[in-house]
């Protein structure tokens, strides 16, 4: 930002207070660069918010419960095409990065990122650039080079990340959320938010539904 030049006014959102609170005081010690003019814990009090405020940027959680981060996206890219938004992730897979640009995202950054390079990607957004966080940059370009040439892996192009992918193929062969978990050396809460978003994806409510939709599509056979 060019010396004399107004702050990027910017509206935080995140369903952990705590996790809003980190990000003010990462950004404290740049006022002069960034100002948080506004928060809220969860999209739907988001939408409000930011209509009231009108902020330069938005910068949300992918996931939230209930709306997530892309759907609030949408929604106000709806209400207003040329708002900014910038989604802030501990996800670092690019087919996160590029659900987040497919629904006008401005930008994918990761929450690892330091405070001094937050602002500096903000300040990206605000002068019409997209940002992405420069760890994920090079990866995200091979990624879309290997999907253009059908050299991914299954259900990529429905949308489901590399790890959805993975525990989709296991529900198709029945194993249980407890079995998963256990194969993969994660939590059953972490399988089970996996699962919501597979579903999400595929446009389906359960597991047989998902299931039946990846043998229908040929994602397994």
């Amino acid at each position: 930002m060019t010396s004399g030049s107004a702050p990027v006014r910017l509206v935080l959102v995140d369903d952990h207070e705590m996790v809003i609170e980190g990000l003010k005081a990462m950004l404290a010690a740049f006022q002069e660069r960034v100002q948080v003019v506004g928060q809220a814990v969860g999209a739907e009090r988001a939408l409000s918010v930011v209509d009231e405020l009108n902020p330069d940027i938005v910068l949300s959680d992918v996931r939230m419960h209930g709306s997530s981060g892309l759907d609030l996206c949408m929604e106000l890219r709806e209400r207003d095409p040329k708002r900014k938004v910038v989604m802030l992730s501990v996800y670092d897979d690019e087919q996160y990065l590029f659900q987040a640009l497919r629904v006008g995202a401005s930008g994918y950054l990761l929450k690892s990122i330091s405070s001094d390079e937050l602002v500096r990607q903000l300040e990206y957004v605000h002068r019409g650039e997209t940002a992405i966080d420069p760890s994920m940059a090079a990866r995200a370009v091979d990624t879309a080079a290997r999907m253009q040439r059908d050299e991914f892996w299954p259900g990529a192009r429905q949308g489901l990340t590399q790890r959805e992918s993975e525990i989709l193929s296991y529900v198709v062969n029945g194993l249980s959320n407890r079995a998963i978990a256990t194969k993969l050396v994660i939590g059953e809460e972490t399988v089970k938010t996996h699962l919501s978003s597979i579903y999400r994806k595929l446009g389906v409510s359960d597991r047989t539904g998902a299931v039946a939709t990846a043998l229908r599509e040929g994602i397994y056979q």
